[in-house]
């Protein structure tokens, strides 16, 4: 980290004012742009051609070209897709600097956390699923009679994706990852917000030689172009991670059109259990990261943080204090900890949270202020006495507030931790292995961490109950999503007397 990223910016980004289609930039075909803004200081980067129904329809057409039978990458060696896979992380590795630098400037995140932790887990994430190319088989089944009957994993077709603005990179890779690795080809919508680092691995995908059209990346806005591959007739299938709130329209998009299948990752008020016999040093630092990474723009965070009674009083103390020395400002700095947030609407709507908060009875112990005179900088905020029917204990606030709620035994903390439409993810702190066990079997979320937070693996898989969304990402569980299982069932003669 001893050079100076900013430096690496003055490189021309004229390839993220289009659209990649086929291995081709295009302006879009509606000839709109719109900004792309750095959210520390307001002001905006370059244009970016804002692609919508028109530009799916073309990019959906090149898709199915690549994905015919007898093209290059239909009658190309599983192996070899593996190599491509491999390939495309290594031109990630050779560019990792730039990428954590665009990365920061269009999204906010510190520098040293997209250069250290998420380009770390892209590149682990591509050659894990690199991996898995040549190992997705089927099975000879022992049916009845004269028969020899055997499954086929094949992929999908053409899969929609439309990723984040809180990990765009990390994001893009966990669709890309399992999609192609199958077989599949990818219509991508990345996010309007941050566009940049997305449309700048395009280029690399291209480089690593992977065939024309088999992934196809657009910037846009969701109401357009997120809905038209939701809802378009030729889209084989969509991958949603977002908000609860847009998985509903996506769901109904899918039903409406073709059936297609759907995998939603959305949106999460994760429950962080702190038990009195928890190690209080660790407890009180996992739970500040569990809430604070990434300026509380996490899916999973830990935002419901339930602490019980006997040492609630010290942990509330111990966490204002750790939040009071949070270090925000430019993320460019390596001292930053926390940056700004990803935009003027989240920046408003938090605050507005914050007030809501306030206004509803819970006690606001530190924070709750815009952190800057320019950008969208939010102080660490702290709330205490939070009860379960407040309004910031119910919905998701996407930012760096935390709400501590006090709890007397562990079957109270269990029903009260699980009374929440969503279920994406939990942890719970103790040193008693029964206590342990017992809460992670209990909960129901799709991922609890014990004595830990927000650990991730492109082995584990992830994803959520309820309105937390459907389906996993990582892991073998993530393939599932885009192989279609064929049965092959052949009559075995009988030997002539």
């Amino acid at each position: 980290l001893s050079h100076k990223p900013t430096k690496l910016l003055n490189a021309a980004l004229l390839f993220v004012l289009q659209i990649f289609i086929n291995n081709e930039w295009h302006d879009a075909v509606s000839k709109k742009t719109f900004p792309s803004v750095n959210p520390a200081t307001g002001e905006v980067i370059c244009q970016v051609a804002e692609g919508d129904k028109a530009d799916v329809d073309k990019a959906v057409k090149a898709a199915k070209a690549a994905f015919q039978l007898g093209s290059p990458w239909r009658r190309m060696d599983a192996s070899h897709r593996g190599k491509l896979l491999n390939r495309l992380a290594d031109l990630i590795e050779r560019d990792r600097a730039y990428l954590a630098a665009l990365e920061t400037l269009d999204n906010g995140k510190p520098y040293s956390v997209a250069y250290l932790v998420d380009l770390d887990m892209v590149v682990k994430c591509l050659r894990y699923f690199a991996g898995w190319s040549d190992k997705f088989h089927g099975k000879t089944i022992p049916l009845d009679g004269d028969f020899f009957c055997y499954t086929r994993h094949e992929p999908v077709g053409v899969c929609g994706q439309i990723i984040p603005w809180n990990f765009p990179l990390l994001m893009q890779a966990w669709k890309l990852g399992p999609a192609l690795a199958t077989g599949n080809v990818v219509v991508m919508k990345v996010a309007e917000q941050t566009p940049l680092s997305a449309l700048y691995v395009a280029s690399l995908v291209k480089e690593a030689g992977f065939p024309p059209g088999v992934v196809n990346i657009i910037p846009g806005y969701g109401p357009t172009a997120g809905a038209a591959i939701s809802s378009h007739m030729e889209v084989d299938k969509v991958a949603f991670t977002g908000s609860t709130e847009v998985g509903h329209l996506i769901q109904k998009a899918a039903a409406e059109s073709n059936l297609k299948r759907v995998t939603l990752e959305l949106g999460g008020k994760s429950p962080n259990i702190i038990m009195s016999d928890a190690d209080m040093d660790w407890a009180v630092e996992q739970a500040h990261f569990a809430l604070f990474f990434n300026q509380g723009q996490c899916c999973c965070a830990g935002s419901r943080t339930y602490v019980q009674e006997d040492i609630y009083h010290e942990f509330v103390e111990r966490s204002v204090e750790r939040a009071k020395s949070r270090v925000v400002g430019n993320p460019f700095d390596f001292k930053t900890e926390q940056g700004p947030q990803v935009d003027e609407e989240q920046f408003k709507k938090i605050l507005g949270y914050i007030s809501t908060g306030k206004r509803e009875g819970a006690k606001l112990l530190c924070g709750g202020n815009p952190a800057a005179d320019k950008g969208y900088f939010i102080q660490p905020t702290v709330f205490g006495d939070v009860q379960d029917n407040m309004t910031i204990a119910r919905e998701e606030i996407f930012g760096p507030v935390m709400q501590i709620l006090k709890f007397r035994t562990i079957e109270e903390v269990v029903e009260r931790a699980n009374d929440s439409k969503y279920g994406l993810a939990a942890a719970v702190f103790t040193k008693d292995l029964d206590k342990a066990n017992y809460v992670s079997q209990a909960l129901r979320a799709g991922t609890v961490w014990v004595n830990c937070y927000d650990v991730f693996g492109a082995q584990a898989p992830f994803g959520g109950y309820k309105a937390s969304g459907n389906g996993r990402e990582l892991g073998e569980y993530g393939l599932d999503a885009y192989l279609e299982v064929k049965n092959v069932t052949i009559k075995i003669p009988q030997k002539n007397s």
